[in-house]
């Protein structure tokens, strides 16, 4: 119904505001002190990131200000000469030597400055390579429960949009604030040298646009960090009006008119917030232009007092308009580059608070050794809860898998069985209880040396956007014939023999010459890696859901021929593929209720029983 109201659940317009009251209490002067943390941060990141390069630019930017500060000291020589008494040409000609040291001081600082920006546009790719390969290196190594935490999906957001982007910026707005501080220093030397007075009051005209800028600095970081969970549900609906695969289902199901109604009511919402903000903005800019402009009238006003007093010679009072609108410049780019470092800084400092959050979650080092194999696999008491959940998925569970077996986890939806053997494949830790190869406590060796030896065929496998060889191989080449093997034994070899460039396909059809598989052909790709990995626990989750039933019958042979002497944890609801299994594990709301053989559990009359004459009775 087109009028029928939308549940937008958690982007809401009060939860979109929940946390604009993070920066409420932040003023200039908190701002003044985060500056030097910073600072420090982005020099750090630019320093790993590429010292050559930062040392050059810092050094020359310090010339650049040196000078500076020569060029207007000489310019006090010319305005000397030019407004002392004698001839008109006598006057140039005494100029000139100081003028010449002007126009050196200026060719020079030009020099400078092109070099300080050659240094920092390297800078820039290298720190955002920095940061990039950082936070992916994060990602790809903390644990997987990671990933079921809202929280982590969240920072993670921050940290990916905003936070890695920012990177560059931060470095660059750190030289541009360098850059200016160095400028006005020079400046203040040269005022100092020619009045005390002329520097508080240029202070004036450039205060309260600075405070203008802050404002406004901070309107916007606490209007967009609340707006990131509207941004992230705009881009999933966007992703269902426009992406591949969802486009049949939205034809089919008419959603297209739902779907544009759902991302009319964020965006509305989004723009009305923003257009607010842009109101709040120009308020704040046009009250600092005001002040400031008041400023300015008053520090010519001073500088014209001084003058009629004598208080300073004409020459003295000429450097001074110049030291003036130089230092003017210089306070302005120092107010603007302070206000971009805060602003993006901010983005920045979510980037680092991630990445500290994520390295937390990364499991540490671990100086047992793998063993070699295992006579016998064994979880004791495995108890699990998913990140924010109520309700463990896993209730004190003990499973045993012997070398050699078929062991079989059955059970209705919900019930914790691929939890159960994610956790065996070391991809979760569990909160309690133990999982050991033979002797050897799970906890204490390195997941990654785990999993080289587990082989996981998963039920929502990845559709890899890479070469048929390398969504089988998965970066572990061991040759062409154990590639062509893994693939006949999951009957790949004939999806890829349709392929039109074979195995170097680009299964992706969003590239150039890329090609799509059906959903039965890219199981069969999957079960190839599993088999490819030639693992001692090989673990199939629903290995066959994609399949017809000629294809499933073949598969399972496959999978038995492959298990000769190899270890096989399969989890299916097709429970005639398990008859054959040496032991069946019946899980039912995260607790094993049944174990035995097919012939003991029909024997028993239980759950397993029933779900299986439930099937048996359909196919009659």
């Amino acid at each position: 119904m087109p009028d029928e109201p939308l549940e937008l659940g958690e982007i809401s317009f009060s939860d979109w505001h929940a946390h604009t009251g993070k920066l409420a209490e932040v003023g200039f002067l908190t701002i003044a002190r985060r500056l030097p943390s910073l600072v420090s941060q982005a020099m750090g990141i630019a320093w790993r990131a590429s010292p050559r390069d930062t040392a050059l630019a810092i050094t020359l930017n310090l010339l650049g200000g040196v000078f500076t500060a020569f060029g207007l000291l000489a310019t006090t020589g010319v305005l000397t000469a030019l407004f002392s008494a004698g001839p008109t040409a006598g006057r140039v000609m005494a100029a000139l030597p100081s003028l010449a040291l002007v126009g050196a001081a200026a060719a020079l600082r030009a020099a400078v400055q092109a070099g300080a920006g050659w240094a920092q546009a390297r800078l820039d790719p290298q720190v955002s390579r920095l940061t990039e390969e950082r936070l992916y290196g994060l990602t790809s190594r903390v644990e997987l429960a990671a990933y079921d935490d809202p929280d982590f999906h969240d920072a993670l957001q921050r940290a990916r949009l905003r936070g890695v982007a920012m990177a560059d910026s931060v470095v660059s707005a750190t030289v541009d604030v360098l850059t200016a501080a160095v400028g006005i220093a020079a400046v203040a030397g040269v005022l100092g040298v020619l009045h005390p007075v002329l520097l508080p009051l240029l202070l004036l005209a450039v205060l309260p646009d600075a405070w203008a800028m802050v404002r406004s600095a901070k309107m916007r970081y606490a209007t967009l960090y609340a707006l990131i969970p509207a941004a992230r549900r705009k881009w999933i609906i966007g992703e269902l009006l426009a992406d591949r695969a969802p486009a049949a289902e939205v034809r089919a199901f008419t959603m297209r008119g739902f779907l544009l109604r759902m991302y009319d009511a964020v965006a509305k919402v989004e723009q009305d917030v923003m257009l607010g903000l842009a109101r709040r903005q120009t308020y704040a800019r046009v009250a600092g232009e005001a002040l400031s402009g008041l400023g300015a009238g008053a520090v010519y006003v001073a500088l014209g007092v001084l003058l009629a007093i004598g208080a300073i010679p004409l020459a003295v009072a000429g450097t001074a308009v110049l030291a003036i609108r130089s230092a003017q410049q210089s306070l302005a780019t120092l107010m603007y580059a302070t206000n971009r470092l805060y602003e993006e800084g901010l983005y920045f400092t979510d980037f680092l608070e991630f990445c500290a959050d994520a390295e937390r979650r990364v499991p540490g080092s671990r100086a047992t050794p793998m063993p070699a194999g295992f006579q016998r696999v064994t979880a004791a008491n495995v108890t699990f809860t998913y990140p924010g959940a109520e309700e463990p998925a896993l209730r004190e569970v003990s499973v045993e898998i012997k070398r050699g077996e078929i062991v079989a986890f059955v059970g209705e939806n919900g019930s914790g069985k691929t939890t159960l053997s994610k956790i065996l494949a070391g991809l979760y830790e569990p909160d309690s209880g133990s999982v050991h190869w033979d002797d050897t406590d799970l906890r204490e060796v390195d997941p990654d040396e785990l999993r080289l030896r587990t082989a996981v065929i998963a039920q929502d496998h990845t559709r890899w956007p890479l070469a048929a060889r390398y969504n089988i191989t998965m970066g572990t080449d061991k040759g062409e014939p154990a590639l062509h093997s893994a693939a006949t034994v999951a009957g790949a070899d004939e999806v890829i023999a349709a392929l039109p460039h074979g195995y170097r396909t680009l299964l992706d059809r969003r590239f150039k010459d890329g090609h799509e598989l059906s959903g039965g052909q890219w199981q069969r790709i999957a079960v190839a890696r599993g088999f490819h990995r030639d693992a001692d626990l090989l673990i199939c989750d629903e290995p066959t859901a994609a399949l017809d039933a000629r294809a499933e019958h073949a598969l399972f042979e496959r999978i038995r021929d492959h298990a000769d002497g190899r270890t096989v944890l399969l989890i299916t609801h097709r429970l005639a593929s398990v008859r054959l299994a040496d032991r069946i594990y019946v899980l039912e709301h995260g607790r094993v209720t049944e174990e035995g053989d097919h012939d003991a559990l029909m024997a028993r009359g239980g759950l397993y029983a029933d779900l299986y004459t439930l099937q048996a009775t359909a196919y009659r």
